[in-house]
């Protein structure tokens, strides 16, 4: 098994700044729905390019800083950026707005949200309607359900036209409105923590890279990919083009803790106490035992869990892009995903940080990741 060099760890017990905070509230409140991803990878672009030696974009907008560039070993530290959404997919005679889905977005949250509409002339304001309780009851009926199909936005609007006026139109994406806030014993809260969450961390460990002037043996790439909620495809692209010698993914995972999870089937994973190491196939053993090696040297506690046939993460396009990619993910315990409420811990957040950045500084082209060697 390839063995992480037992030194203590010399990072500080905090590795989010204020000015870091700053980024990550506004990270996290700027829309960047899938496919329409430009504007928040803007904001990140901008953070990191102090960071790092060089930046680029592909086609599709993932976006990537490299430092020390140019060397013939490669490493990836990834995360994705896209959130969750809807698409205005009709309009009636009457103003009211009807959706298709952008990605795995949670129809049984949406009744009484406040949205964006991303139309032509900016956003506009609107909110999901849904009939008033006191008409949904009676009758002996079975109370009805909200459904993709039953599902519109009201935007003040009423007339099809109006909407029109408003610079709305088919194709038109959407996002709900909440955005960041802190509760109590260091939780936070947020729409879209998965995955922006790993962008901010990834942007972290490029800072504590260059703030504690450390030289590494290889060439990396932070990137920030596009489009993993519709089947991982910004990964699957930028793979392609970068082909990296080991990539380290970081992505949420599902706290488990909460009622309604069954722990026999989702296994048993704590906000609070620690990131998150899958066991897979696509996550490479000897990549994957030396973070655990990292982990145990630098004191930085972890969970582990399995994940079957596939990660469901960028992890899976990197590990089976070109030739093979040793791989490995870091997950980041995550409550209620897929809502406007997802709930992380903050020391999970610099836990994880901390455990990327000790395991950029124990890998060298020579740290043997081969299976019969």
């Amino acid at each position: 098994m390839a063995k992480a060099t037992k030194a203590k760890s010399t990072t500080p017990k905090s590795v989010i700044s204020n000015d870091a905070m700053t980024f990550l509230v506004d990270y996290i409140n700027n829309p960047s729905p899938v496919g329409f991803e430009s504007s928040g990878q803007r904001l990140w672009l901008d953070y990191i390019s102090a960071f790092v030696d060089e930046t680029f974009t592909d086609p599709y907008g993932t976006a990537v800083g490299v430092i020390n560039p140019g060397q013939p070993f490669k490493v990836v530290i990834e995360a994705h950026a896209d959130e969750i959404s809807w698409f205005v997919n009709y309009i009636t005679a009457d103003g009211l707005i009807y959706l298709k889905r952008n990605g795995g977005v949670d129809h049984q949250i949406a009744p009484s949200q406040r949205v964006w509409i991303h139309g032509k002339n900016g956003p506009v304001k609107a909110v999901f309607g849904w009939p008033a309780i006191h008409t949904r009851l009676g009758g002996g009926e079975k109370e009805t359900q909200p459904k993709t199909e039953n599902l519109w936005l009201d935007c003040g609007a009423r007339s099809k036209q109006e909407v029109a006026d408003l610079g709305i139109h088919i194709g038109a994406v959407v996002t709900y409105q909440d955005g960041f806030d802190e509760l109590a014993n260091g939780y936070f809260i947020g729409r879209a923590f998965d995955n922006r969450i790993g962008g901010f961390m990834i942007a972290q460990v490029a800072r504590m890279l260059r703030e504690n002037r450390k030289k590494l043996p290889f060439s990396l790439y932070v990137v920030n990919a596009v489009q993993e909620e519709i089947g991982l495809r910004g990964a699957e692209m930028i793979a392609r083009r970068i082909k990296p010698d080991v990539a380290i993914i970081t992505d949420v995972t599902h706290d488990t803790s909460t009622p309604m999870i069954n722990k026999m089937i989702e296994g048993e994973t704590f906000c609070g106490k620690g990131p998150s190491l899958s066991f897979g196939p696509a996550v490479h053993n000897k990549l994957l035992q030396l973070v655990q090696d990292v982990a145990e040297s630098a004191e930085i506690p972890v969970q582990l869990r399995a994940v079957s046939r596939s990660t469901g993460t960028d992890t899976d396009s990197f590990a089976y892009a070109n030739d093979g990619c040793p791989s490995v993910l870091i997950s980041i315990p995550l409550r209620y995903m897929h809502t406007t409420v997802e709930m992380l811990h903050r020391t999970d957040i610099e836990q994880t940080i901390r455990l990327m950045y000790e395991t950029l500084l124990t890998l060298t082209p020579k740290t043997n990741l081969s299976y019969f060697a």
